[in-house]
Formats: C-alpha cells, structure tokens, sequence
C-alpha cells in the first residue's frame, strides 16, 4: 500500500504512517452502520406502497389510493399515521442519540456500535412478526435506538481511526455504507412486491436484521480508537493501536498530540456546558446547521417515498419501483465519485458545485410538474416526461451524494475537538434525526398542500445553504483531526472566537487559509 510520511495542508503536521489493511478493514466493518440507515430510509416509502401492508395496517389510506382515480394526485397518500410509521424511528434516534453521547464517551465507540446493531436486530423482529400497529411502532422505535446509537459512534470511529490525508475518503465509508443500504432495500422491495402470499412486506421488514446482524458480528473483531482508549486512561494500548492503524513503529508525534487533546478533554467534566462557551461556537453552529440544512435539501423526503412519489405522479406499481432502484443507484455511484474527490478536491467545492446542481433541478421538476399537474393535481405524465422526470430527480441524488450526503456526516464528525467531540456529534445526530421526522411527517402533507411548490421551497432552503458554505465552512482537507483549531482560528470569521492557547500546533498560525 502507499505510504510514507503526510504532508498536511494547513495544519503544519507531518504525520507518519500507511494506509494500512487494518485501517481499511476496521473502517469498512465501522461502515457497516451506515446500512441500518440506509436500509431503513429504503424501506419506509418501499413498504408503505405495498398494497397487503396498506391493507392490514391502513386500510382508510389503501381505500383513498384506489378511489382517487384522477383526482388530485397530490394528496393520494397523505395520511399522518402512515407518515407517523415512517418518521417515528426518527424521534427515537433523536432521544437515543443523547444517551449514545454518554456511552460513546465513558465507554468506547465500539460498545456503542455493538448496542447499535442489537437495538436495530431487535426492531427487525419486531416488525416482520407484527400483527397489530402497536407493534410495528415499537418495532420502529428499536430500530430508531439503533440508527441514533450508530450515527453517533460510526462518523467519530472513522474520523479518530483515518489518517488525516485520507479521513474524507474512509469517513465516506459510512455513506456509501448508507446509499448501498437504501439500493439494496429498493432491490428487495421490487423482489418481495412478488410475492403472491401478500407476505412480502414481512420478509422485506425482518431483512433489516441482516445489516444488524454484520454490524454485531464486525464490531466484536473491532478495536477502539487510540482517541477514546487514551481518553479512558489506557496509554500504552492507545499508542499499539495507533502504530497498528497507521503501520509503523514511529507514531510519536501524532501519539503526543492525542495524549494533550486527551489532557485537554479531561480537563472538563461538562462537555454539553463547555460546547456552548464562545471558544467552540464555530462548532456549535456547524454541528447545528449543518444537519438542519442536509435535510432541508429534502433528500429524505424524495428517498423515503420515492415509490411512492413515482406513483402519485402516475406511474404504475412496478414502474415506480425501478425508478426508485435507478435513484437508488445513482446514489451509490455519485457517492463513490465523492470518496474519490473528497481528499482531493476539497469539502467545498463539493458542497458549492453539488448546491448549484440541486437547485437547478428541483427548480425544474416543480416547473415540470406544474405543468403537468397544476394547483388542482388533475393530469398525467407521458412516458418520455414520466423519464425526463426520473432523469431531473437522478441528477438532483447524484448532486446530494457526492455533496451535503457524505459530507453532512463528515464535517460534523472532524470539525471538534476530543473534549466536545461526543457532545457535537450527540448535536448533530439529534438536530438530523429531529429533522429527518420533521420532514418525513410532514412531506406528504406539504405536497398535498404546497403542490409542485414544495420543490420551489426546497430549492429555496439549497440556496441559503450553499451560500452559507461559500461564507462560512472553511476547507478543512488533510488537517489532522486534533490540530483543526488552526483552521477556525484562520478563518476570517470564526477566527475571534478561537483563543490562542486553542491552538497548540506550534506554527504561529503561518499557514492561515481563507474562506
């Protein structure tokens, strides 16, 4: 493998080590975290187009669709308890994520990644031996204490156990993780329409456990980073893993510079008083915004219910399942372009270029289908706008996956210091989680109401956003984890909140950047 000694851009560190099999090996096993994710967020529209589930579970909303006819297609599934199904995991990730903080940083990420994969094997069962809606909730909820426990430890594994010229790349890990999660739901979902029992629904639900099941297994084969081992007082087993991970004997300075974050960290007791003083507001209003904003893109909604969208918008049963596989796909695909380019290309010429792309298309399909549609939802799509459509939205996913997908998971995760490293992950699992639930109750309601406008509100949301990173999110590539206080006390900005003994790379703030 390529190695030898990193020359860290900005951060004035120079870092030995490889890119090492284990490195890779812990990181795709961390990754496996960001299956749980994805296949949820694949499931939840996939299962709620199903019509036996609709019939067994919501029957008022299974008599709407097939009364609707060609009547307003807008509100053909608007239905909140059918939105309730789907968004409740979200407030459970929401309250598990603030629990997870704890544990994450008492007792490891590992342990928190292993409860992950339990809480989320047991909503699996749950849900595909459900007979009533009351189980299926709490199915739901399970798989909810999962998704919070894992996207708190995962993102800060794989930031702590990268090296900082390749941390953009294997933290991706988790996203690609994520989007191969939701194209393998969409995957089983067109398989499990199949089946002629009616019980297809159940077979797709208990699936979900084969990605806690990998999730449990991977992580007992896991060390803990040197980070959180040396935080709970273990140095010598901190240093052998760090020169484990990073495939060479001679980690002295990267090691030193740990054990005075570790000091550091140690030295407060209260991290969630501590992340709200003025020295850590740059992290406190990113680890606030930047989740807000990834899902005021309103990626989730169009994941969530992109069979059923495709539907509403006319397209027959099995029609709308392979679009929803072909985003599924796209998905993957641009993710993988970001892993690419993340180190190389930076975090902001991704958010910028993928901003743009988006509000482009969202402004087009809510011209679209305006057209089509108008204010009263009465219309229909020909097969070739029914494909230009299907294009528009591809090319809006392949703009979130290689952007605010992977990196609304990434900046978070390498942007604290150890001492609030829990707490702002804790934030920015809560805040995505909060709204994650928020759109996905509401999305169904909003098209109801807002109509072909409720893309012109999300396009609305991509354009502060991207702005707010041309002003605000400074490039943050190849800096080591521990010395990107160097980074927010260069911007021009943020810099007045970072006090000088923040900064202890020893460089005299020399390379200072720009925006």
């Amino acid at each position: 493998m390529a190695g030898g000694t990193f020359n860290i851009e900005g951060g004035g560190k120079h870092y030995e080590g490889n890119i090492t099999l284990f490195v890779i090996f812990t990181c795709v096993v961390a990754a496996f975290g960001g299956l749980l994710f994805g296949y949820d967020i694949g499931i939840s529209g996939g299962v709620t187009s199903m019509e036996p589930f609709l019939s067994k579970f919501f029957p008022s909303v299974e008599k709407k669709m097939k009364n609707s006819g060609d009547g307003n297609m807008y509100c053909k599934f608007e239905s909140q308890i059918l939105t309730l199904f789907t968004s409740s995991l979200y407030i459970a990730a929401l309250i598990a994520s603030f629990f997870a903080s704890v544990v994450t940083r008492k007792y490891g990420r590992k342990i928190s990644m292993f409860f992950a994969g339990c809480a989320f094997l047991v909503g699996a069962i749950l849900n595909g031996v459900a007979n009533s809606i009351v189980l299926l909730i709490l199915g739901r909820l399970s798989l909810g204490v999962g998704v919070g426990f894992a996207n708190q430890a995962v993102p800060v594994y794989l930031a702590e156990m990268a090296p900082a010229k390749f941390r953009g790349a294997l933290n991706i890990g988790f996203s690609i993780a994520c989007t191969i999660g939701i194209l393998v739901a969409n995957l089983v979902n067109y398989g499990t329409s199949k089946i002629k029992s009616g019980q297809g629904w159940r077979v797709y639900l208990a699936l979900a456990g084969v990605p806690a099941l990998m999730l449990i297994i991977g992580s007992l084969f896991l060390p803990d980073t040197p980070n959180s081992i040396l935080a709970r007082g273990h140095p010598n087993e901190a240093k052998k893993v760090l020169q484990k991970v990073r495939g060479t004997e001679n980690v002295e300075e990267e090691f030193q510079d740990l054990i005075q974050a570790s000091v550091a960290a140690k030295k407060v007791k209260h991290p969630w008083a501590n992340i709200t003083q003025p020295r850590y507001r740059p992290q406190l209003v990113i680890c606030c915004l930047i989740p807000l904003f990834q899902q005021l893109t309103g990626i989730n909604a169009i994941m969530f219910y992109a069979p059923v969208l495709f539907k509403t918008l006319g397209m027959g049963n099995d029609a709308s399942l392979i679009s929803a596989i072909i985003t599924g796909s796209v998905n993957v695909i641009a993710t993988i372009v970001s892993i690419v380019t993340v180190d190389r290309l930076g975090r902001r010429a991704l958010f910028l270029e993928g901003g743009v792309q988006m509000i482009v298309c969202q402004i087009a399909v809510a011209i679209l289908i305006g057209l089509k549609f108008g204010v009263s939802g009465v219309g229909s799509l020909t097969k070739g706008e029914a494909d230009f459509l299907l294009f528009l939205v591809c090319i809006y996913v392949a703009g979130f996956a290689w952007s605010w997908g992977p990196l609304g998971w990434l900046v978070p995760s390498e942007i604290c210091p150890l001492e609030i490293r829990s707490a702002g992950q804790a934030i920015n699992v809560s805040v995505n989680m909060l709204f994650t639930f928020v759109i996905g109750q509401a999305f169904l309601t909003m098209l109801c109401s807002m109509k072909f406008g409720l893309f012109f509100f999300f396009a609305g949301f991509v354009i502060i956003m991207t702005i707010f990173v041309a002003f605000f999110i400074p490039e943050t590539k190849n800096v080591p984890i521990e010395e990107i206080n160097t980074v927010w006390k260069a911007h021009w900005f943020w810099g007045k909140y970072i006090p000088d003994d923040a900064i202890n790379d020893g460089t005299d703030n020399k390379g200072r950047v720009g925006l």
